[in-house]
């Protein structure tokens, strides 16, 4: 088996589709051994916020020395972003050892009778195996979809369970209340567990309380009173959260102070197990987190910027970013996947564009560019089906002092930086 043979078998068992529920990976797993039993998680669940939260935790444990491995989805560049340790991604041969590795497990779980393992549930195991084959210190886990039936939530016990902010997504498989929704993020609460939380809408919070209770978990909830913002620009920014004072961060929009100061929260709970985790380490873990896609500066001439928004609450957060940026005209180049809420996302950033272009996302679930051309009531709107079109014409058209803004979905944000990296000198 080469590279391409990995990619394609793992890529493949999507058509199995995504079932949520834990009985398949349970299975799975039980076959490989449960490498997960051997692994210590920070699991972080929620709606927005997953993975920039997971990158600030996962960066402040590797200036402390540890080895850390973070799972994370879906990748942006290469499928191997998915798992990584140390910041670097899995190996090609790696991934080819674990796939080759897999394999027969799952052919003999199918011809028992079982069903077959979903995509999801196949990256995942794999994860667990490399991480436990790795030997790390930590795994910072991030949730796929939900958190209740999610593939991640096989784990028996986490060391902290991380709830960013809930919002509205993923209605047709959550629930279309905020409670039903934080019912299912909350699932990742563990009996006895450590819980730390975003502030959330009342309804949601008060789910996230109802479930702590019931495990007898020890939930503590982010006080936006605690956090003061100092600075915020085009390149960094810097705040106080609580004691800890001058923080800085290189990752763009004040949302993202926010969720720093919840990785803050969850590694005060590790070092309350006696952790050894420092002051300067959090200081130095801060500022060197990168999380690209999000909000993420490619070219200052013309200024581009890239951001993976694709639900109303991160739209408005990359809207109110659009502050920190100084330019002339706004070139928005847009692609969105169908079972979002797309009209609330267009009624937030087209009103802020000079010129729109509109492209198809790599995505079954995607809106062609004609059809998201014309949900948009606006004069100038161009569509190009081919991203690297939808790219070149947004180049074309913009002159020094411009901004251009690719954002909508993150099955085209990942495209656009390869090509941009490629093109852009």
């Amino acid at each position: 088996m080469n590279y391409q043979d990995a990619i394609d078998y793992i890529h493949n068992t999507h058509k199995f589709g995504m079932k949520l529920g834990l009985d398949n990976i349970k299975r799975l797993l039980m076959h490989m051994g449960n490498p997960q039993s051997n692994l210590k998680f920070i699991h972080v669940a929620g709606t927005n916020g997953k993975g920039s939260t997971c990158a600030f935790i996962n960066s402040i444990l590797f200036e402390a020395g540890f080895k850390v491995g973070l799972y994370t989805s879906p990748y942006l560049e290469e499928f191997e972003e998915r798992m990584r340790i140390n910041n670097q991604n899995i190996p090609k041969d790696k991934l080819i050892y674990y796939v080759e590795y897999i394999k027969p497990i799952i052919e003999k779980l199918v011809v028992e009778g079982y069903n077959h393992p979903t995509e999801f549930e196949i990256i995942t195991a794999i994860a667990f195996k490399y991480f436990c084959d790795e030997n790390v210190d930590f795994v910072v886990l991030e949730v796929g979809l939900g958190g209740r039936f999610d593939a991640t939530n096989v784990i028996d016990s986490s060391l902290v369970s991380v709830i960013t902010t809930i919002d509205y997504d993923h209605m047709d498989k959550l629930g279309d209340t905020l409670e039903k929704i934080a019912f299912e993020k909350a699932g990742i609460i563990k009996e006895n567990g450590t819980v730390v939380s975003f502030y959330q809408k009342d309804e949601a919070l008060k789910v996230i309380e109802e479930v702590s209770r019931f495990k007898n978990a020890s939930l503590s909830v982010m006080d936006i009173n605690d956090v003061k913002i100092k600075e915020s620009n085009s390149n960094h920014q810097v705040f106080d959260y609580k004691n800890y004072k001058n923080l800085k961060i290189s990752i763009i929009g004040k949302h993202q102070i926010y969720n720093a100061s919840l990785a803050v929260m969850a590694v005060e709970k590790l070092i309350q197990y006696g952790i050894n985790i420092s002051e300067d380490v959090i200081k130095r873990g801060l500022i060197n987190a990168k999380w690209p896609g999000r909000i993420e500066v490619i070219s200052k001439s013309p200024l581009i910027v890239i951001d993976g928004a694709h639900n109303p609450q991160g739209m408005a957060a990359l809207k109110e970013a659009l502050n920190l940026f100084t330019y002339n005209r706004l070139i928005l180049v847009i692609g969105m996947l169908k079972d979002k809420d797309t009209d609330s996302m267009l009624k937030l950033i087209v009103p802020e564009a000079d010129l729109i272009i509109t492209t198809k996302p790599i995505s079954d679930r995607a809106y062609t560019a004609e059809e998201l051309s014309q949900k948009i009531a606006y004069d100038n709107v161009l569509h190009f089906e081919n991203i690297d079109d939808a790219i070149n014409e947004a180049l074309k058209s913009a002159g020094k002092n411009d901004l251009i803004l690719f954002c909508g979905s993150l099955y085209m944000i990942g495209h656009v930086r390869l090509y941009l990296k490629n093109v852009i000198k």
